[in-house]
């Protein structure tokens, strides 16, 4: 290579993306593989694991381990690898593999989790039946009562129809904290991407999502 060649190599301009464009990319578009970590009996010199390690894994972190595959007979770019290799050392106060997985997933999916906008708990009927008249709220007695009616005295049952809120504010606050939780680990992915200084055809931004688009 001339002296020219390798300059101009050197000085190569990269392509500058966000945290959450370039983990997509990785996992969408690349189809990286977040692998899981060894077991801890393996010999030394195991290049991998059996489908049998994989599905117990699975089983413990109750959630299915990232869908993707490698690209039969196509090449994966050394940046998506790095990337993903990167997103499985997600340290354990901001979820650990858990939330690499979690991160991974909604990446190849092009999806940002589900903060439930424009929610507003209601309050609602438990349960509502159909009939020829419409749709009524199902009611359940609670109670007696003597009532007097035309001078005469009888037993009347007390109805009341049980109600709940919908979407309950717990329900709304868990989506909004998982939200959170995921905005965390991508901010910590790129700072870990940006310091690593290992990308060679990429540069990760300092652009993020939106902190709480609720707020």
């Amino acid at each position: 290579m001339t002296l020219h060649r390798r300059a101009k190599a050197n000085t190569r301009q990269k392509r500058a993306l966000g945290v959450q464009a370039i983990l997509e990319w990785a996992f969408r578009v690349e189809k990286a593989q977040l692998e899981l970590p060894p077991p801890n009996n393996a010999e030394e010199e195991s290049a991998g694991f059996g489908m049998e390690y994989v599905l117990i894994q699975r089983a413990q972190l109750g959630c299915q381990i990232d869908g993707g595959r490698y690209k039969m007979g196509s090449y994966t770019h050394r940046d998506a690898e790095v990337v993903a290799a990167t997103l499985a050392g997600m340290p354990d106060a901001l979820g650990g593999l858990r939330m690499a997985i979690r991160v991974a997933e909604l990446a190849r999916a092009g999806m940002t989790p589900d903060w439930m906008p424009n929610a507003v708990p209601r309050c609602v009927p438990v349960e509502t039946r159909r009939n020829q008249h419409g749709e009524r709220a199902v009611t359940e007695v609670v109670g007696v009562e003597r009532v007097q009616y035309r001078g005469r005295w009888r037993t009347v049952e007390v109805l009341a129809c049980p109600v709940t809120w919908s979407p309950h504010p717990q329900q709304i606050e868990s989506a909004r904290q998982a939200y959170i939780d995921w905005w965390q680990a991508l901010g910590w992915a790129q700072e870990a991407l940006a310091e690593s200084g290992m990308l060679r055809d990429f540069e990760v931004t300092e652009a993020m999502p939106r902190g709480r688009p609720w707020g």
